[in-house]
């Protein structure tokens, strides 16, 4: 069997995204070990469509179907619900998709701070409409979170939902990201708790287009340290490494890989008790 794997999700603590392109080459390297063949690529060299930035990828599909041809993949998995799974399901080929958060949420908040103007909104709803369409006919959602399978069956009734195990290696690790203000307003909710402990040290490694709205209420407190962005996987397993307890304030979360990595690392690990994390972790919990 020849699998098509194609990186597209946006977002990431690490430089580039890297970190979520690094997990996909993971997953293929596990399956060459059970003797399926795989082929990694990042989505947007071979096709980005309307809406996006680059006008001439609106009309041009032939790197798309070129690759199709060259590879002729059995089944094709993609990390992000756009143009490069809606052409493979109008190709006919048997598409996953990996659905990593609550993507209507997202939208949602998206449109509410970042993209407020009529022209981003709407690019907003047209990338929803084709990314709903990808999820409505493609041959099956995996999940890493129980709870999304209800968000998913309450926008699309008749979706095919898989619970995805994602396999861990402890030798690496992800980090906080603030790409969304829905899920990273929350760390204000550590300015009280740095200021009444002003003999602990907080470190916050991580980037993202709200890091300035933290950093203007956290950086005043000396016992704040904002470490930037890291290098992966080398610099955020040297962080993991060093912490003595992980903490994850999140207006919404799956199930983090940071907190499964952090556990898997016995540190002691506080996260906020939203989205899949209580799947994940339990009050008083000790294993």
């Amino acid at each position: 069997m020849k699998v098509l794997i194609a990186s597209g999700a946006g977002g990431g603590t690490a430089k580039k995204s890297v970190g979520k392109f690094f997990h996909l080459r993971e997953l293929g390297e596990a399956l060459k070990k059970i003797g399926v063949e795989y082929k990694l690529v990042s989505e947007n060299d071979y096709i980005s469509g309307f809406p996006s930035k680059n006008i001439k990828s609106w009309f041009s599909k032939k790197k798309f179907y070129d690759l199709i041809n060259d590879y002729e993949p059995d089944v094709v998995f993609v990390d992000r619900q756009s143009h490069f799974g809606l052409e493979t399901i109008k190709a006919g080929i048997p598409l996953f998709v990996y659905l990593r958060g609550h993507f209507w949420m997202e939208q949602e908040w998206a449109k509410k701070t970042i993209y407020k103007d009529p022209v981003m909104r709407t690019v907003i709803d047209l990338r929803k409409k084709i990314a709903e369409k990808v999820l409505k006919d493609c041959q099956g959602i995996l999940m890493t979170g129980d709870y999304l399978e209800e968000v998913i069956k309450e926008h699309i009734p008749n979706a095919s939902t898989f619970h995805f195990l994602e396999g861990l290696d402890t030798s690496s690790g992800m980090l906080h990201d603030a790409n969304w203000w829905g899920k990273t307003k929350e760390m204000l909710t550590l300015e009280n708790v740095i200021k009444e402990l002003p003999h602990v040290h907080f470190y916050w490694a991580g980037d993202g287009q709200y890091k300035t709205k933290i950093l203007e209420v956290l950086q005043k407190f000396e016992n704040f340290h904002y470490l930037g962005t890291l290098e992966y996987p080398d610099e955020v397993r040297k962080y993991l490494t060093e912490i003595d307890i992980y903490a994850l304030p999140t207006g919404m979360d799956t199930t983090p890989l940071s907190c499964r990595e952090s556990m898997s690392m016995q540190n002691p690990t506080i996260a906020t008790n939203v989205g899949g994390i209580p799947e994940m972790r339990k009050m008083d919990r000790k294993d």
